[in-house]
């Protein structure tokens, strides 16, 4: 009996120290890996937060200070080049062309998605599945095999070169991302609430814009960010099916400006005119960037 016991007593002292052992190289493992992972961050915002610092920079300075001395602080802050980027470059009126537009086409296409999406994930019918993955090719389509049959579409409505007629093609490209997102929130809301809103004589509409629309607003806000990031941001549709100056929007009216004055750039006011443009992206992501935490989840059909 003693010699089982002492057989073992050693196996059981071994396995604490083994648990030990493991936990130690765990703790370790996290603590490189937080570490690592910390040194990226930090590499990655200096390389995100320095040009956008200069930029801002440059923007109180004159060409000259720009082009001698590009990293020093301006002599003499010139509030007077976003006054001459707003109004010499007519970027007050692509802004609020690009305001428009953007604004316009967000709202319609978050109704539009919402609302498709709660259809496809709540309610069975024929062909369902097939609307789905028709909706989820629209993501893989590129958007520059669009543009001549765009064209020739929004020319025979006559909506060329008008702000419905971008307003609709930034609905169209911006449904179907708008539709995946949201198809996951409206798949995981509990299915008693909406009997119960039935039951107390809600009918449908009632029942999405009142009960199921709201507990899926973390999923609104941030599929509103990023749409509202990507329509900010487009280039190539309004260039190739907006060429009437009047209606230019933002981009449009930033590349002309830098391309126009070709030798004789001002970039004083160029780089004031970039700020305009950034700073609403900026305020929009700060105002909501906690609705952005843990509201990206993958759309699947179940």
């Amino acid at each position: 009996m003693s010699a089982v016991a002492a057989d073992r007593k050693p196996v059981g002292d071994r396995e604490p120290v083994k648990d030990r052992k493991l936990t130690r190289v765990a703790v370790s493992g996290d603590r490189r890996f937080a570490a690592i992972s910390h040194a990226l961050l930090i590499v990655w915002s200096v390389i995100v937060i320095v040009p956008m610092l200069w930029v801002l920079m440059s923007s109180f300075k004159s060409t000259g200070e720009i082009l001698s001395s590009p990293f020093s602080l301006p002599d003499h802050w010139r509030f007077e080049n976003y006054a001459n980027a707003w109004t010499d470059a007519s970027i007050g009126r692509y802004f609020l062309n690009s305001v428009i537009v953007v604004v316009s086409a967000l709202i319609l296409v978050m109704l539009l998605g919402a609302m498709c999406a709660y259809v496809l994930a709540r309610f069975e019918f024929p062909g369902r599945r097939l609307i789905y993955y028709v909706m989820l090719a629209g993501l893989t389509f590129p958007v520059f095999l669009a543009i001549v049959p765009l064209f020739f579409q929004l020319q025979n409505f006559g909506l060329l070169n008008t702000r419905p007629g971008l307003i609709l093609t930034y609905v169209a490209f911006a449904l179907p991302f708008t539709m995946f997102f949201l198809y996951a929130f409206f798949r995981s809301l509990p299915h008693d609430v909406y009997e119960a809103a039935l039951i107390d004589g809600a009918g449908d509409w009632r029942a999405f814009f009142q009960v199921m629309l709201p507990m899926a607003r973390p999923g609104m806000a941030a599929v509103a960010i990023f749409n509202f990031l990507g329509l900010w941001n487009q280039f190539l549709l309004p260039v190739a099916l907006n060429t009437d100056q009047d209606m230019w929007v933002l981009t449009q009216g930033m590349a002309a400006y830098a391309s126009s004055q070709v030798y004789d750039i001002d970039y004083g006011a160029l780089f004031a005119a970039i700020v305009i443009t950034v700073v609403p992206v900026l305020i929009v992501y700060c105002v909501f960037q906690r609705r952005i935490a843990g509201s990206v989840s993958q759309g699947t059909f179940r």
